[in-house]
């Protein structure tokens, strides 16, 4: 058992290269159980790629990443055993075309968590209805729109029942009447006590839920602090700088 003190999710130092372009250099952080961290920053900065490497989607060549008691990095680690415990939503959805919404939601349940049809189909409906889109159960993806598809996506992935929900930038790719509606089911998700690490721009989000906020720049963290200390006094003159330019849109 871990020690319930203990941070679900720690990085330590972390550095990654492409071949010798330094992609993250010393990232540290801490999230505890619970806590809603939101990672932002300018492009290119990094934030993806850090929140890949939490649950071993992307190597890191320096430092190490304890995810509730478990070392990312270390070769003797069962990755997609990991990764079955830790949720994420990407960009662009994933959701297999040529399955219907309820086939979306249970075969990960069937294949990785060993659950029956059955127990899978009611665990994903009960879901779906959280996301407010049972009628949707028989569709494909293709004929649903975005945002309902990225609802899907949080669905699909709570299915898994994770301990961490990691979210890249999960409304960037949808048109902004349906942004909201993929927000609200992670605003609820956040009151509910789930340990969430968000990439997003959204900083009405931030503002909203997030316990901290980390920014990034070239790479590497520049700030992590609470909310009110990050949108009242940001300290760094880069993050000064983002948010100028993002919040006078």
């Amino acid at each position: 058992m871990t020690d319930p003190q203990s941070p679900m999710i720690d990085l330590r130092a972390v550095s990654k290269w492409y071949g010798a372009f330094q992609v993250l250099t010393d990232c540290t952080t801490r999230v505890k159980k619970g806590e809603v961290v939101v990672v932002c920053g300018p492009s290119g900065s990094g934030k993806s790629t850090l929140i890949k490497t939490v649950n071993g989607l992307e190597p890191f060549q320096k430092g190490e990443i304890i995810v509730n008691g478990v070392s990312v990095g270390d070769a003797k680690t069962d990755l997609p055993k990991l990764r079955s415990h830790i949720g994420m939503v990407f960009q662009n959805f994933e959701l297999f075309p040529h399955m219907s919404i309820t086939d979306n939601l249970t075969i990960g349940q069937v294949k990785v968590l060993g659950r029956s049809k059955d127990e899978a189909t009611q665990r994903g409906l009960k879901l779906l209805d959280r996301v407010g889109l049972i009628a949707q159960k028989d569709k494909y993806p293709g004929q649903l729109s975005g945002g309902q598809q990225q609802r899907v996506a949080i669905a699909r992935a709570l299915s898994m029942d994770p301990i961490a929900m990691l979210f890249d930038e999960p409304t960037s790719a949808l048109d902004p009447e349906m942004i909201n509606e993929v927000l609200d089911v992670m605003v609820d998700l956040a009151k509910e006590g789930m340990t969430m690490m968000v990439v997003t721009h959204e900083m009405g989000f931030a503002r909203k839920v997030a316990h901290r906020v980390i920014f990034m720049d070239r790479g590497a963290i520049v700030e992590d602090c609470t909310k009110d200390e990050f949108f009242g006094t940001a300290r760094s003159e880069r993050a000064q700088q983002f948010l100028s330019k993002i919040l006078h849109h």
